[in-house]
């Protein structure tokens, strides 16, 4: 079958008149004839690749809504989201197709768009509108049917991607500037009085006005923390050197590498709400998997103006936080030094509203502040904002 390019053309042309703001990156996407695909999908480079037999077969409202769910992909950046997913959920890029379709296809019928029957929205799985992939990932089971919206989706590579110097193509830097160009276009839509869906206004704010995610950051200095406390070599006789046979009556030391130990102090004075102490927990949780200390090596101490519960975890569910008097989190920070082994970082979860250190010790603090508008810790403190 033979693709009818008229009818494909003018499906884009009808999405781009009717919605206006999404002119620019529709017409961004250059058409690939496939005969691979099932129905139509992108890959990174901004390829469109098409199936005749789906075109012959849809209307062309239909289409029109497809071209915008697919554009929708790649200006959200999922591939490169996805990319950032932890390795076991990339791999099993079905479900994270599902996800991503379910943030977006919300957005679509909101707005009125024709779709194809059978589309997947976050309904089908009883899950509310209006989040993000990554939120509604870890409900979508697993299922052997799922849609194939191609590598600029779901991240990888497909049977049908053409090598990255054929065809036409879109650079990363042009790509964003795309993205950016969009996002001035649906903030000045909806400046005329025009409606814009919810989650496209939203995805608009995070282009326009970019925010460093916390929640990396946090990790990113736990991380940079572990690795400088790990290259801290030093000399010990509990295993002599080799070189020592070759010296008669001399025992030399051998270099060790330490074994990082992380202690968390989490505030449960009454100045944090419930609110606070679940994010706190949630960054708990965040540190435990992404830095990967495990066992014994990681101490959680909830502490007001008095700790209360040390324990060592290795899961999240182990936690225990007890609290709600005063703050002072000198005294987390001096009973996880107290410990029987010294920690190596001391990651403090916090509201700020807390008095500390005179002095840094001897452990690297970096401390989480959670809240609005929480005051600044001591400089030598390396401080994150928890929003």
């Amino acid at each position: 079958m033979t693709l009818d390019r008229t009818k494909l053309l003018a499906a884009r042309l009808k999405a781009a008149t009717d919605r206006p703001y999404l002119a620019s990156a529709l017409f961004a996407l250059s058409v690939v004839e496939s005969t691979v695909v099932p129905t139509m999908a992108v890959d990174r480079l901004w390829r469109c690749y098409v199936n005749a037999g789906f075109v012959d077969a849809t209307p062309v409202p239909q289409l029109a809504g497809v071209w915008i769910h697919e554009v929708a992909h790649l200006l959200r950046d999922h591939h490169g989201r996805a990319g950032r997913l932890p390795s076991d959920l990339q791999g099993d890029r079905s479900r994270v197709n599902i996800a991503q379709d379910c943030e977006i296809n919300d957005d679509l019928i909101q707005d009125g768009l024709a779709l194809p029957a059978g589309v997947l929205t976050p309904g089908t799985f009883g899950l509310p509108d209006g989040r993000l992939f990554e939120q509604y990932l870890p409900d979508i089971p697993e299922t052997p049917e799922c849609p194939r919206c191609g590598s600029g989706a779901s991240g990888g590579t497909e049977p049908w991607d053409l090598p990255p110097g054929e065809g036409g193509r879109v650079s990363p830097a042009e790509a964003q500037s795309i993205r950016r160009y969009t996002a001035d276009a649906v903030r000045a839509h909806q400046r005329g009085r025009g409606t814009v869906p919810t989650g496209w206004r939203r995805w608009a704010d995070g282009i326009l006005e970019p925010t460093v995610d916390w929640r990396q950051v946090l990790a990113g200095s736990v991380r940079q923390a572990i690795a400088w406390a790990s290259g801290a070599v030093d000399y010990t006789y509990r295993r002599p050197s080799r070189r020592s046979a070759a010296q008669a009556g001399v025992v030399l030391p051998s270099m060790r590498r330490p074994a990082p130990s992380v202690a968390i102090v989490v505030d449960t004075s009454g100045s944090m709400s419930d609110d606070d102490l679940a994010a706190a927990m949630a960054e708990v949780a965040g540190v435990l998997r992404e830095v990967g200390v495990r066992g014994n090596r990681v101490t959680v101490l909830s502490c007001d103006a008095a700790v209360g519960v040390v324990r060592r975890v290795a899961r999240a569910e182990e936690l225990e936080l007890v609290g709600s008097g005063g703050t002072d989190m000198r005294v987390g920070i001096a009973t996880a030094l107290a410990q029987p082994t010294k920690p190596h970082v001391i990651v403090v979860l916090t509201d700020g509203m807390t008095p500390w250190p005179d002095e840094p010790p001897a452990a690297r603090v970096i401390a989480g502040l959670i809240g609005p508008d929480p005051p600044l810790p001591p400089t030598w403190i390396e401080s994150v904002r928890v929003r």
